[in-house]
């Protein structure tokens, strides 16, 4: 996670998920439609993973009435987060720091964004049970990080490179984005990352995203 505080890739940041990530808009429209299944109108929604504020800002101009903990280890990408945001910001209320420092809660509804691929397996179910710990009974949470099945790590993230090309990322510059994944990045399995959202005490964990070595699941607290 090195690159969310070099000034220059925070900066360049927010041109990126839509140019590497499938389908980046539509699993955000998905995303903000599942939790508001069972989301009252005015839910306070906590936000793991917030900073560049992409997801914050879509989520408080379709959903007026919410509110929203944003938390990230990055004090740049929270910087981000707040200009991105704008006049929204008020509505949000950004925490520097893990999980472990965020509020309490309640929360009426959580997400976790193209973050828990950053994280180890034993943190990412403590980080899981975190979450857990401060949503209502009934809940929703929504995750979608890379996901990749059993031994084919290499062709799915080639898919991805190809398709960051195919999408404006320059050659080289996907290239090195696939190999500093494949190199550094505990990605699991989909059936892992299923089986960790159980552990961690979710129910009724649904796949509704997939695109190329992406995944995306809705769960209930």
């Amino acid at each position: 996670m090195d690159a969310f505080s070099d000034p220059q890739a925070v900066a360049r940041y927010a041109e990126n998920p839509p140019r590497m990530v499938p389908g980046y808009g539509d699993m955000q429209t998905m995303a903000r439609l599942l939790l508001a299944e069972r989301a009252p109108h005015d839910a306070r929604v906590l936000v793991l993973g917030a900073g560049g504020g992409l997801e914050l800002r879509m989520f408080a101009e379709r959903q007026p009435g919410w509110s929203f903990v944003g938390v990230d280890p990055s004090a740049a990408m929270l910087d981000l987060a707040r200009a991105t945001l704008g006049d929204l910001s008020a509505r949000v209320h950004l925490h520097h720091g893990l999980i472990d420092g965020a509020p309490q809660g309640p929360f009426d509804a959580a997400t976790c964004i193209l973050t828990l691929h950053f994280i180890e397996r034993a943190e990412r179910l403590r980080t899981l049970e975190q979450v857990r710990r401060r949503l209502r009974p009934g809940a929703p949470f929504v995750v979608a990080h890379f996901s990749i099945p059993q031994g084919e790590r290499d062709l799915w993230l080639s898919r991805y490179a190809a398709f960051a090309t195919a999408s404006g990322i320059a050659g080289a510059q996907a290239e090195t984005a696939r190999a500093g994944i494949a190199e550094r990045l505990p990605i699991l399995t989909p059936e892992e990352d299923e089986n960790l959202l159980r552990e961690a005490g979710f129910d009724g964990v649904g796949l509704f995203y997939a695109g190329f070595a992406f995944r995306g699941w809705v769960a209930w607290a």
